[in-house]
């Protein structure tokens, strides 16, 4: 069961969440839709090496992850993409893409949007195409303490 490893985490520190099922969805218009979820408040992890290093990088899932924002902000010419080879199996338990944004689970680091700090909740990804993890943004950066900078552009 993908989730199993994030209950037990989230559960381990008595935090509030609700899990929500839905069709099969994959990008980020088809989740909201599927799931009757604002844009606001879906994020979407994205997978990226920075010094040869495998990072999440989490913004509105409406937002472009811009690559030379992060680029400052972590102080680093060597940040890309990461392609699904690269990081396919570190999240075994987890089908591809739809890995929740708690790097700390997983020995890496976590950059964040701060466009985020204005969320009430978050809802992403539970490790499946077909859940969803809805808690509190104050819960996450909590848990997770992410590395908080302007690292979105468009929508």
């Amino acid at each position: 069961m993908p989730i199993q490893r994030l209950r037990e985490f989230l559960d381990g520190h008595q935090v509030k969440y609700f899990v929500t099922s839905h069709s099969p969805a994959y990008t980020a218009q088809e989740i909201a839709a599927a799931a009757h979820v604002s844009g606001n408040e879906l994020v979407k992890t994205v997978m990226v090496t920075i010094d040869g290093n495998m990072a999440m990088a989490l913004l509105h899932a409406s937002r472009h992850l811009d690559f030379d924002k992060l680029r400052e902000l972590c102080g680093s010419r060597d940040v890309a993409l990461a392609e699904e080879v690269e990081f396919s199996g570190l999240f075994p338990e987890c089908e591809i893409g739809a890995m929740p944004p708690f790097g700390n689970l997983y020995g890496m680091a976590v950059y964040a949007d701060d466009e985020l700090d204005g969320s009430m909740d978050i809802v992403f990804n539970a490790g499946t195409h077909r859940e969803l993890v809805r808690l509190s943004w104050f819960d996450y950066r909590r848990l997770v303490s992410p590395v908080m900078g302007s690292i979105a552009s468009g929508s």
